[in-house]
């Protein structure tokens, strides 16, 4: 920023669990004012894990990201208290499980509403304030899926593509001002919480039936993506050290890598040939041999090992606070339309 003694407010959405929790947690030991937000039916989480609103160091807000009256209400009273909000990372968001022929209309609108134009609106909102002071910083936490996309994962990896896209137009556009801007972009975290998504209902329905011409992709894809996740050594509160490191940085970089798998697929998409990186990550799918055969010619699913200490990361359940850093999730919710724009029937980014 650019008085570096004064004060920053600092927004964080998705705050209650997870990935935005760990952030939280991080925050709290600096000098600055936080405005920690999440959904009114997940701000008793804040109390179960120690965090409280002082009135004067934290204030604890609920925010629905998809609300276009409460985004404007929250950013307003951030004004009328601290007098704005000088750094806003966008963490929240949720993720839907399903090939791209299995996300209807609604289903593709509640996605992108939560990942990508929720935060692109609180953006809108903060700029004035950060270019009147001429300073601020804005951290997107984007995911490895905003730099390459995985089967089953179609419409998340859209909203995170198209947020790494409208972040990087902003980079250029706000730098006259002296706003900071960057994507942090972690990828597979060893955490329970990423694995906890939604299936559309086609891709439920796919998932359950043997006969379905996708569900070798889901059948398959959720033990890899487990045995990644079990591996990795990447946690939520390394993922959020490399946030508060990002935002204390006094010229951040526009991408942050935030893990291991993130920073190799960034040099695999530099280093090779975009043939052959195509080639070699389909090739290395599960049982990719025999994804569009008939049931009978179909390879059983390797299970995946599910160790006691391979829990948490993002959110603990389906919400629109999960932090949507992890490629694909495992533990899964099944949600219809009717209900994907609001809150998930039963529980990030």
């Amino acid at each position: 920023m650019a008085d570096r003694g004064r004060r920053w407010t600092v927004l964080v959405t998705g705050a209650s669990t997870g990935l935005g929790l760990a952030l939280a947690r991080r925050l709290i030991h600096t000098r600055h004012r936080l405005i920690l937000t999440a959904r009114a039916s997940s701000l008793a989480r804040f109390a179960d894990a120690g965090v409280s609103d002082d009135g004067e160091h934290v204030h604890l807000r609920a925010l629905d990201v998809t609300s276009a009256a409460q985004r404007h209400d929250v950013i307003e009273e951030a004004e009328a208290r601290w007098g704005g909000v000088d750094a806003l990372i966008n963490n929240a968001g949720v993720m839907y499980r399903a090939v791209l022929e299995h996300v209807d209309d609604a289903e593709r609108l509640a996605q992108m509403d939560i990942n990508c134009l929720a935060p692109l609106d609180l953006i809108r909102l903060v700029l004035p304030g950060m270019r009147a002071r001429r300073a601020g910083r804005i951290i997107n936490v984007s995911s490895v899926s905003g730099m390459m996309a995985m089967p089953t994962m179609a419409a998340y990896s859209a909203s995170k593509f198209a947020l790494e896209g409208a972040t990087e137009a902003l980079y250029y556009e706000v730098r006259p001002w002296n706003i900071k801007v960057s994507l942090v972009q972690p990828g597979f975290i060893h955490s329970e919480s990423y694995r906890n998504v939604r299936l559309t209902d086609a891709s439920s329905r796919s998932l359950d039936d043997v006969d379905e011409a996708y569900h070798a992709h889901y059948e398959h894809m959720q033990p890899f993506v487990e045995r990644l996740m079990d591996a990795s050594r990447s946690t939520p509160d390394r993922v959020a050290r490399t946030i508060v490191r990002t935002l204390q940085r006094r010229r951040p970089p526009l991408r942050v890598p935030a893990t291991l798998d993130a920073w190799v697929f960034a040099a695999l998409r530099r280093l090779l040939p975009r043939s052959i990186y195509h080639w070699v990550l389909y090739r290395n799918l599960p049982a990719i041999r025999t994804w569009g055969l008939p049931p009978g010619d179909r390879e059983p699913a390797r299970p995946a090992a599910s160790p006691a200490g391979a829990v948490e990361v993002g959110a603990g359940e389906a919400e629109p606070e999960l932090a949507t850093a992890a490629p694909l999730g495992l533990e899964v919710e099944r949600s219809g339309a009717a209900t994907a724009a609001g809150p998930p029937p039963g529980p990030r980014r």
